[in-house]
């Protein structure tokens, strides 16, 4: 009997053992294509890629995921397709799985993502919406195990906007057992029901504080984002004076271990929520942290798409 098909929508929908095994699985694909090895496990597989935001790392990545692994993706922008003209979700998601072996989806409201997958007979992958950015954190953890050799005992300290990667984060601090530390402005914190989500029966230490120095003191990880995502536009000077003391520089790395790595999910404002000098800086792995999306997404994609070939 086929086995029912699996989404990756959130952190959450991976237990800890599953996450695991991704990771293991991306470290030999990442060798193998240092190697100039390539797959062809998804050979004759198509992936639908609806893209209702820009995107650079995202898309770029799961593009040549796919052709590194013998598959073809679509790109489907709004603009060139009835997803343009209000053509309902439902209708577009049975169609569209009619045709393809996969589908990921970049969009503003969480709940298109959740009703794309319902409808969906294939699986749906969140490449990002306003609620959660599953992909960008699964790509984190993998860069700071690379780093440090273990996510164990890896205190990481958030500094900003309670976003979509916030919320990620959370959902990864609660799965993995990480210690997180998020120092979010009052009424910019992550979604409460995100931080309810990951606190339930796991222990996790989360904490949400207001000054960036008491989320930063001993950190191995200093991780930031924009102050204002896509579709905030027109809060973006406004977020500014809000935003002002949350910044990654110098003087914040002080307080976080002297071994301590810069991270951001890029694109970087800088000299906003960051300075050049710590994206440039000897303690930054956000180039590296931006390459292996590739490496992890293709993990993913094998595990969703050719579960029957991915090797575990």
């Amino acid at each position: 009997m086929k086995e029912k098909k699996r989404d990756f929508i959130s952190l959450l929908d991976l237990s800890r053992d599953e996450i695991e095994n991704l990771f293991e699985h991306a470290r030999v694909l990442k060798e193998e294509v240092a190697a100039g090895k390539y797959r062809n496990t998804l050979a004759g597989r198509s992936l639908a890629m609806i893209f209702e935001k820009p995107s650079t790392r995202t898309r770029i990545s799961f593009e040549v995921g796919m052709t590194q692994l013998g598959g073809h993706s679509l790109y489907l922008a709004p603009s060139e397709t009835q997803i343009g003209r209000n053509e309902p979700l439902k209708d577009t998601a049975r169609v569209i799985s009619s045709y393809c072996d996969g589908i990921i989806i970049r969009t503003f409201e969480h709940e298109k993502v959740l009703e794309l997958a319902r409808w969906s007979a294939v699986p749906v992958i969140n490449a990002l919406s306003d609620l959660q950015h599953p992909c960008q954190v699964l790509s984190d953890m993998f860069t700071i195990i690379e780093h440090f050799g273990s996510l164990k005992g890896i205190k990481v300290a958030y500094i900003g906007d309670g976003n979509n990667v916030a919320n990620s984060w959370v959902h990864a601090a609660g799965r993995m057992n990480i210690p997180l530390s998020l120092a979010c402005p009052e009424g910019h914190d992550p979604d409460p029901r995100v931080l309810a989500d990951a606190m339930e029966g796991t222990g996790a230490s989360i904490r949400v504080v207001r000054k960036p120095a008491d989320a930063a003191r001993g950190a191995a990880v200093i991780y930031t984002d924009v102050w204002a995502s896509m579709g905030q536009e027109h809060e973006e000077d406004e977020r500014k004076k809000v935003f002002m003391s949350y910044k990654v520089d110098e003087a914040l790395l002080k307080l976080a271990s002297p071994h301590a790595v810069i991270m951001h999910c890029l694109p970087a404002h800088r000299g906003e929520e960051i300075t050049d000098e710590a994206v440039e800086g000897r303690q930054s792995v956000v180039f590296a942290q931006a390459a292996n999306r590739l490496h992890v997404q293709k993990a993913v994609l094998e595990w969703l798409l050719a579960p029957e070939k991915a090797s575990r």
